[in-house]
């Protein structure tokens, strides 16, 4: 038996990774897997055709095929079991079966198809000895990174200890100053500090205050930040520091970003006593999110162009001891949406009892950090319509012309379905040299001069405004101009209603603890 080459294409024919076991040229190559997609024949029972000087073995995963290419005198039975091994290895390294999840693993491909394919004759191993080969650790390997290692935190160490001698040595020359300025006497220290009348008390330091007290308010005022600007009366002369700040020419070119639409983030110290609240990862030990995409184009005169919903649900372990878990969930009955798990769940367990489980019952999921968000992938489903009612959020605009000016009025209507949230409706407006005359408006509104764009935002939509709307008014202009028009938000619910019911563990015990999120957002929205 000698291998030609295996590689996996497309189901429309695209080579998505190839590699061959003997010395053959690229040109023959291409043409044989160019070839490959004109021979498959479509409702026939085998999986092998002949030319004549090779033979086609193939399997179809999903939306692919995996494919090796033979010499027509190798054993037809050997080359449907190196098959089988390929195809087990497939699924094991690319958890997606598509052009991109191949894409992403390409390499661990090929380096697991030298391992079982060598010289064109299959070796006799298995997918537990070819992922061990592939993952073989390297004593010289681990060496040189404990040593590099040291050598980084030793660096470390030295610049720490260069950094506070520095500090150090500031320090007393700050104190070597301060010294030789309180030396030049206190009848100087007096008449200058009694010219800026400083004092706590009302009233100048030359007044009947010590020496003493001079020193004391002296090293408080150098020492010591002020939070507020200080007033005219206290304000100190030239001389004495420098004053850290935004310049006001600084301050007026930032001033003419943002009134460009620019978003500045200012670098603002936090007020003593403020608390910072960061947002924890998730703690429970076993996390499932169920996410849906919308890709929606609605017609500005009425009706759907196009209604897409796309959903995951993702699972995401911290503890390896709880990865032997099977998922329990429930669906809401919806006939269009089509559900299709992952290649290597079980199909059947999930068709007749809704349980999410890996076809091996003694092969955990993976398990991954807490800052980890992807997570497995369990299912996906989708869900198309051409009924209007579906659509969560309409949006009519209507621009209408009168003398020198263009009057455009925008209205949302929202299905009771789902409450929205940070809903933004960007619409495009011509180029203006001031923002828009907005007279009128339910939320708020921001124009984006760089981009000529006006957002609409409301931040929650629910019962309480379901329809809300907003006029302004720009120089004349055409009507299609004001379009597409892009909405964003998000929802907690799902057009799926998909729940986890139940996690049960393969080992016994107690039912682990276990969160469930839900997420719909919009990935493109728009009125055309």
């Amino acid at each position: 038996m000698v291998v030609l080459a295996a590689s996996i294409v497309s189901k429309s024919g695209k080579v998505l990774l190839s590699r061959q076991f003997v010395d053959m040229t690229r040109i023959r190559i291409e043409g044989l897997l160019a070839a490959f997609p004109k021979l498959v024949g479509t409702g026939k029972q085998h999986t092998y055709f002949e030319t004549e000087n090779v033979r086609y073995v193939y399997q179809p995963i999903e939306a692919l095929y995996l494919l090796l290419v033979t010499n027509k005198q190798s054993n037809i039975l050997e080359d449907l079991e190196t098959l089988r091994l390929l195809s087990k290895l497939v699924t094991e390294y690319s958890y997606s079966l598509d052009e991109e999840g191949i894409g992403k693993t390409a390499f661990e491909l090929i380096f697991a198809f030298d391992e079982v394919i060598c010289l064109g004759h299959k070796e006799n191993v298995t997918v537990t000895q070819v992922k061990q080969y592939c993952e073989m650790e390297s004593h010289e390997e681990k060496l040189h990174k404990l040593v590099l290692q040291s050598k980084i935190n030793e660096t470390k160490d030295v610049m720490k200890r260069k950094a506070s001698e520095i500090d150090k040595s500031k320090i007393d020359k700050n104190r070597s100053d301060k010294g030789g300025f309180m030396s030049m006497g206190s009848g100087r220290i007096e008449t200058s500090f009694s010219e800026m009348s400083i004092s706590s008390s009302g009233s100048g330091f030359g007044s009947g205050s010590g020496f003493g007290g001079i020193t004391t308010d002296l090293d408080a005022f150098s020492t010591k930040p002020k939070g507020r600007q200080p007033s005219a009366a206290t304000a100190p002369p030239k001389g004495f520091g420098m004053q850290l700040g935004k310049s006001q020419k600084t301050n007026q070119f930032l001033e003419s970003l943002k009134a460009e639409g620019e978003l500045i983030v200012e670098d603002l110290q936090p007020k003593v006593g403020q608390s910072r609240v960061a947002a924890a990862p998730p703690t429970d030990p076993i996390t499932l999110t169920a996410e849906e995409k919308l890709n929606v184009t609605l017609k500005r005169d009425g009706g759907i162009s196009n209604f897409d919903v796309q959903g995951t649900l993702s699972l995401q372990i911290l503890n390896q001891e709880d990865g032997l878990i099977q998922v329990q969930i429930e669906t809401g009955g919806n006939p269009g949406i089509l559900f299709k798990t992952h290649p290597n769940m079980n199909k059947e367990l999930f068709s007749n009892e809704n349980i999410l489980g890996l076809k091996d019952p003694n092969r955990p999921f993976p398990t991954g950090p807490a800052g980890d968000a992807a997570g497995v992938g369990l299912l996906k489903w989708r869900m198309q319509s051409a009924d209007e009612s579906m659509v969560p959020l309409s949006i009519n605009c209507w621009p209408s012309v009168s003398g020198n000016e263009t009057y455009v009025s925008i209205e949302y209507e929202a299905s009771a379905m789902f409450d929205l949230r940070n809903v933004v409706i960007s619409v495009p407006l011509p180029a203006l040299r001031e923002a828009p005359n907005v007279r009128q408006i339910d939320g708020e509104w921001r124009y984006d001069s760089r981009n000529s764009i006006l957002e609409w935002s409301i931040l929650l939509i629910d019962n309480s405004n379901r329809s809300g709307s907003m006029e302004f008014v720009v120089p004349p202009a055409d009507s299609s101009v004001f379009f597409p028009i892009s909405v964003r938000f998000s929802a907690t619910s799902l057009y799926s209603d998909l729940k986890v019911v139940n996690i049960i563990p393969l080992r016994g015990g107690a039912t682990p603890k276990f969160s469930q999120r839900t997420n719909l957002s919009t990935e493109n929205y728009q009125v055309v």
